[in-house]
């Protein structure tokens, strides 16, 4: 019987232990500090600079637009800024998450602080944390005047009226999200010239080893950086990443950069037309047509610094239809 009060006093002091937790998380996080006190100034050369980032390095148009998912690719169909792809369970993802509007509809009552603290920490004007397929992990290590002019390009772009739903986490994600984001860590910019550190910067920026390695309740394996195998779910079945490392057989070992640049501005060719995809067949999730707007210096530094990454033995099987 001693015994018996004894557990049941433990059970209750881990279930008071476990509910102060969750008040904590749930009422003190997220917590990067307060949204800086900042005016972007909108110059020509931050809103050129800011336009090629979200289109063709961050690619924040990416998810805030609407995609052609009948077409290779998913290309862009319009409403530029204006939010709304959804992130699901079906998708592998803890709950429906939602893609924010992002033009001057929605952004108007922001500063310019809250923006850029969002972007780069991952907490929003209401201080609420976002779900880090978002990737203000990346984009809080970036320099702080690249983020400033993404902030320039997108106060430029047209309001589109687009209320988007508020995001649903599942349980215990709707507690944990709280936890994730985290203060930026900025960086210069590294010259050109150093076409590693500089690839180095744009693969930051790029996200190429979020979705080209294998993850787990969405963080990155560690050991399978870059050497693909992220699954991308949906009805008709699973498209996985491939393996970008410089392995020979089962990477692109065997690549030349200019067969790595071609792969990309194959997608910019005036011509290029994305084809469509028959029902019931798989796409793939990369947004091509977006990244082969990079510039080809760009592209070749990104080529420069996967040469410097340790090649991983991955065969990937990339599509498995249900």
């Amino acid at each position: 019987m001693k015994a018996l009060k004894i557990t049941g006093k433990i059970l209750a002091g881990l279930v008071i232990v476990v509910v102060a937790a969750m008040i904590y998380v749930k009422a003190a996080l997220p917590d990067t500090g307060p949204a800086p006190d900042l005016k972007v100034e909108l110059t020509p050369a931050r809103i050129e600079r800011g336009k090629y980032l979200a289109n063709h390095v961050t690619v924040c148009m990416d998810c805030h637009s609407t995609r052609d998912w009948s077409r290779y690719a998913g290309p862009l169909s319009g409403g530029l800024g204006g939010g709304g792809e959804a992130f699901t369970q079906e998708m592998g993802f803890p709950g429906k998450f939602f893609a924010p509007n992002i033009t001057p509809y929605t952004l108007a009552s922001w500063t310019d602080g809250e923006i850029f603290r969002a972007v780069t920490t991952g907490v929003n004007k209401d201080g609420k944390a976002l779900f880090p397929v978002m990737g203000y992990h990346r984009f809080g290590q970036l320099d702080q005047e690249d983020i400033y002019s993404v902030i320039a390009y997108i106060r430029g772009l047209a309001p589109i009226k687009n209320d988007v739903p508020e995001s649903e986490p599942d349980f215990p994600v709707n507690f944990l999200i709280n936890t994730m984001p985290q203060k930026a860590a900025f960086t210069k910019r590294p010259a050109e010239t150093d076409q590693v550190a500089y690839g180095k910067y744009l693969i930051t920026a790029t996200g190429c080893v979020d979705c080209h390695s294998k993850t787990e309740k969405g963080s990155v394996v560690p050991g399978t950086e870059f050497g693909g195998g992220m699954e991308f779910s949906s009805p008709n079945g699973v498209v996985r990443s491939p393996n970008i490392t410089m392995h020979k057989e089962t990477g692109i070992g065997n690549w030349t950069r200019e067969a790595f640049v071609a792969r990309f501005k194959a997608f910019a060719d005036s011509n290029y037309v994305a084809p469509k995809v028959a029902p019931g067949d798989l796409n793939s999730p990369m947004p091509w047509t977006m990244y082969g707007g990079m510039k080809e210096q760009d592209l070749s530094a990104i080529f420069a610094y996967l040469n410097t990454v340790k090649p991983i033995e991955h065969q990937v099987v990339r599509m498995e239809k249900r």
